[in-house]
């Protein structure tokens, strides 16, 4: 077990497999299926993303450097998370920007049945250790468990 110390954007326990992108997200392109033509799996539909096109967001933990795209980035996170659609945690190794870090806030206290943790500031090194489908744990605290790689 790898453990990363990374900055709470919004809080929250969870367990879920990893799903990585070692590019941004768009946002957009990513969840426009899930949001308009009803995909409950929120299958990305972004296709320059080739480390998640065509792959089911939906209750993964989504590992990723960053978001990019319009300033629509944080809407359809906040939206996504309305539908029960949303990644079960979005893990940063950079900072969040403001866009999605609003959509994701905002849902965290509007949404009261809904919870998707968001940890930035993880750093490099947990994107280049956590590889598709590894076990991630979520933490109090902004801690991050990856399991042990060998053990895949």
């Amino acid at each position: 077990m790898k453990r990363f110390q990374g900055r709470v954007v919004t809080p929250g326990s969870i367990n879920a497999k990893a799903l990585v992108s070692h590019e941004g997200l768009n946002t957009l392109a990513s969840f426009q299926k899930a949001l308009q033509f009803g995909d409950k799996k929120a299958t990305c539909g972004d296709q320059n993303n080739a480390d998640l096109y065509g792959k089911q967001m939906a209750g993964r933990a989504l590992c990723l450097p960053r978001t990019i795209g319009s300033t629509t980035g944080g809407l359809v996170l906040y939206c996504a998370c309305s539908m029960k659609r949303q990644p079960a945690c979005m893990l940063f190794s950079e900072p969040i920007d403001s866009l999605a870090a609003a959509g994701t806030i905002l849902a965290d206290v509007w949404l009261s049945d809904v919870k998707m943790p968001v940890i930035d500031c993880l750093g490099e090194e947990f994107l280049q250790y956590v590889k598709d489908d590894m076990a991630i744990a979520v933490k109090d605290g902004g801690i991050v468990e990856v399991e042990d790689k060998n053990n895949v």
